[in-house]
């Protein structure tokens, strides 16, 4: 891949992606896609953006393409805990970008369905992943969870768990998993995030 024009203070690489991987689920697959990554400067706090260029990945909404045409890699905070191991662009591609495109060329070469399954598109498969990674029931449930994120800890703390157990916050557990994510991301952004739901 090549250094494209800039976008602001962003990073536009474009090109031809090449990759090679093994799962035990499909096989091997080795495949290529031509694709636009714009890397944004405050990266990795903030993810890259991928864009599919070269009309492989049909735009059907079965293959996790959002409406502004950047591939949908999975939900936010799961593609940040990824790349937190590995906070590096190759770190990302490995982790977040190449799974993706080897779910689609299994997809696209086999005529079947994703092989590790798939969440919901959009919204809805955000909410049922977060659902999942916080041991949560309900949308709002989730949002009320990221709230507290968004919020400092000894306030946070005091307040009714999001998960109804009928304890405050602070002796759940799931104040751990919350704990855990403050130090991946900014409160700023888990109460903006918080607000990007339709309840």
């Amino acid at each position: 891949m090549s250094i494209g024009p800039s976008r602001g203070a962003a990073l536009v690489l474009k090109g031809t992606f090449a990759f090679s991987a093994t799962h035990k689920s499909g096989g091997k697959i080795t495949d290529s896609y031509q694709l636009e990554i714009t890397v944004p400067a405050e990266f990795p706090k903030l993810l890259p953006t991928v864009r599919e260029t070269g009309g492989k990945i049909p735009r059907d909404g079965k293959h996790h393409v959002n409406d502004d045409k950047s591939l949908c890699l999975g939900s936010p905070l799961r593609l940040r805990l990824k790349v937190s191991g590995k906070p590096t662009l190759s770190g990302f591609a490995e982790s977040c970008l190449v799974p993706y495109l080897y779910a689609v060329s299994y997809k696209l070469q086999n005529g079947v369905e994703f092989p590790f399954g798939e969440l919901s598109h959009g919204e809805a498969g955000i909410i049922e992943d977060y659902m999942e990674m916080f041991g949560l029931k309900s949308k709002a449930e989730v949002q009320y969870a990221l709230e507290l994120t968004g919020t400092k800890r000894r306030i946070a703390n005091k307040q009714p768990c999001p998960c109804n157990c009928g304890q405050r916050l602070g002796r759940c557990r799931l104040h751990w998993a919350l704990n855990g994510f403050r130090y991946l991301i900014s409160r700023s952004w888990f109460k903006a995030h918080s607000k990007n739901f339709n309840m």
